[in-house]
């Protein structure tokens, strides 16, 4: 049985007036009601005449929304309205509406939505407004608003309550509105260029066509474990094998991976692809397409996003991986170097070499550390190595890399393209490549694909083909700084205790437990530990170390890596200590913000990913039917942050 709601005496208070208005015969919670104007087409069509010329209509109109706003003086009263286009003003004269009807509206609630049906004037202080002639109650809001002068500032709020956001918030409510007409604008524009937008599976049996960790499924009338899509690529590119040639999809995706500022596990992504086209195809279709957006639904082509004043204007920058990684190093990567002196080079300048890396890799680290984030303008980077793109037809001149760009804005990448591989012998041969490095550990290695492998065989023409991120287009167009900002649903990390009714349901399980529970029992029979150290240490060494409690007050993936997390920590003294740890294959970040951890405090700063950690976060670690297993170690939230342990 659900918990009683136990309410405040505000919405004590509207339920009150909820229970009178029945009393009354009217319905709470209303009925249709057919507007003749929004607030924008009243401005529109009213807004530029006079007091007199107002007067002189007998125009009337009828319009519904919430109210935002509301005062009396004596017999008139006055509110603002708010739709989806904005605000306008009502005055309600008691003299022409009726005591009844003055009533109802002294009763009403800010957040109530009503009707109203009247004439357009000027008040004495020239704002427009609706003279109400009929006032008609259509929902009763049981809940207030919050706080007017604040609105709903608190960003996780604005991102669980999104109708909130969007009734307190403007430039959230322009945004989402924002969003379909830039979706409309490609589709427009891609329209005249003749391309077919279609749709595809979202449930895979196969990962193909990006490197990413999948969410997995289960149909249960085939009993067969599914993945939902990462990609859209393959089933495109057999369209073309069709003969369908100019083809596109706007859909979502979905990758198992952790939420920042710049992603979310499900996000919308748009790939085409065109037949007969190639790399410098697909680069004039973007700038065209950017600046159409711009031109179309944005009227200008400045922008402010993630800190930078970012121009669309002129020609676009194009500039190859590896001379952008030889300006910022003066190492030049085109040489022919061998694995063990790219590892040398790699070692030398900080750079994590993985099991499963090549000289590919090796040149594509160097790219994120040294050259990622300084693309601010808008940059086609290409010429990347054949090991880090699977799909992409190799440059002829140098098969070492391949024809594929990404565009750049603000450090970000925002799109991805190739000159598409159609030899169905090199791709499998690719598909190969990818299983070896899955097995050497790369999770996100791709499976093989033999139906693909089977359409080529029939002749896919040359191609170009691009991927764009539909989410972080709309944060540049949008001037946006998370994608949470874009997404009017963004995934979320659970709130600490769940649910008001979990929470009682909880409660209600203490209270019929017994006092005395048996304690888990665990298996540690496989369990194997390293061996304790057989050298000593002195007491004055050990002491050295400084060992704190620290609060746990943000976390994030670092982006490129696939196993560190970045945490600021509160350490007592303040309250930005970051901290680097490669844990993120054990625990995703939303689950240990708020977390009480240990950390050594007195470590020089050590650069990792081009990020300073400042410190060490202590785990422990054993191996268990030969697999690592790893636990943060976590402790009382009673402890406050910089306790020191002794």
């Amino acid at each position: 049985m659900a918990e009683e709601i136990k309410l405040n005496d505000q919405q004590i208070a509207r339920r009150q007036k909820m229970d009178s208005l029945r009393t009354q015969g009217i319905d709470p919670f209303g009925h249709a009601f057919k507007r003749t104007h929004r607030s924008s087409d009243v401005k529109r069509e009213f807004g530029e005449k006079t007091a007199e010329e107002l007067d002189a209509l007998t125009t009337e109109v009828k319009i519904a929304g919430r109210i935002m706003s509301k005062r009396r003086m004596g017999k008139l009263g006055f509110m603002h309205l708010k739709d989806r286009d904005g605000l306008i003003q009502v005055v309600v004269n008691k003299r022409i509406v009726g005591d009844d009807v003055y009533e109802i509206f002294k009763q009403s609630d800010l957040g109530d939505i009503v009707g109203i049906t009247g004439r357009v004037i000027k008040t004495q202080s020239g704002e427009l407004s609706i003279e109400a002639h009929t006032y008609e109650h259509l929902t009763k809001s049981l809940r207030p608003l919050p706080e007017k002068f604040h609105g709903l500032t608190d960003k996780e709020e604005r991102y669980r309550r999104r109708y909130l956001d969007l009734i307190m918030n403007d430039e959230s409510m322009k945004v989402a509105f924002m969003r379909p007409q830039i979706l409309s604008a490609i589709r427009t524009f891609l329209g005249n260029r003749d391309f077919t937008e279609v749709e595809t599976p979202v449930l895979t049996t196969l990962l193909t066509g990006a490197s990413a960790r999948p969410f997995i499924t289960h149909h249960n009338a085939q009993n067969l474990d599914m993945y939902l899509r990462i990609a859209l690529e393959l089933n495109l590119k057999r369209l073309l094998v069709g003969g369908m040639e100019n083809v596109y999809e706007i859909g979502r995706t979905f990758r198992n991976e952790g939420m920042d500022a710049q992603h979310n596990p499900e996000f919308t992504l748009m790939e085409l692809y065109q037949a007969y086209s190639n790399l410098e195809g697909m680069m004039e279709l973007t700038e065209s397409m950017y600046k159409y957006i711009a031109d179309t639904v944005c009227h200008k082509r400045t922008f402010k996003y993630l800190g930078h004043e970012i121009s669309l204007d002129g020609d676009w920058k194009r500039i190859s991986m590896c001379d952008a990684i030889k300006e910022k190093t003066g190492i030049d990567f085109t040489q022919h170097y061998s694995f063990e002196e790219a590892r040398s080079l790699a070692k030398e300048h900080g750079i994590e070499v993985e099991a499963h890396f090549t000289v590919g890799h090796i040149i594509n680290a160097f790219f994120e550390k040294y050259v990622e984030e300084t693309l601010i303008e808008p940059t086609f980077l290409y010429g990347h190595p054949i090991e880090i793109s699977p799909l992409t037809k190799a440059n002829p001149d140098d098969p070492r890399f391949v024809q594929r760009f990404e565009l750049f804005i603000s450090g970000h990448e925002c799109a991805n393209a190739y000159t598409e591989l159609n030899d169905p012998i090199d791709q499998l041969n690719r598909f190969k490549d990818q299983l070896k490095a899955k097995e050497l550990g790369d999770d996100e290695a791709n499976d093989i694909d033999m139906d693909f492998i089977e359409a080529l065989e029939y002749g896919m023409p040359p191609a170009g083909g691009i991927g764009y991120g539909i989410d972080r287009m709309v944060m540049l167009f949008s001037e946006s700084e998370s994608i949470r900002d874009v997404i009017l649903f963004p995934t979320m990390k659970e709130r600490t205790g769940g649910t008001t009714e979990s929470k009682a349901q909880k409660t209600k399980v203490a209270e019929a437990a017994p006092t005395v529970q048996k304690a888990e029992d665990i298996d540690f029979s496989n369990v194997k530990i390293e061996p304790i150290f057989k050298d000593m240490i002195d007491f004055d060494t050990f002491a050295k170390a400084d060992y704190r409690a620290v609060k746990i007050l943000a976390c994030e993936a670092v982006e490129k890596s696939k196993k560190l997390l970045k945490f600021t920590l509160d350490d007592g003294e303040r309250q930005n200590r970051v901290i680097l740890s490669g844990i993120h294959e054990y625990y995703e970040p939303e689950e240990l913000v708020g977390k009480t951890a240990i950390a050594i405090v007195n470590l020089p700063p050590r650069k990792m990913m081009g990020i300073d950690s400042e410190g060490m976060l202590i785990s422990a670690v054993h191996e268990e039917n030969g697999h690592e297993g790893l636990h943060l170690l976590m402790v009382d939230d009673h402890i406050p942050a910089g306790a020191k342990l002794y």
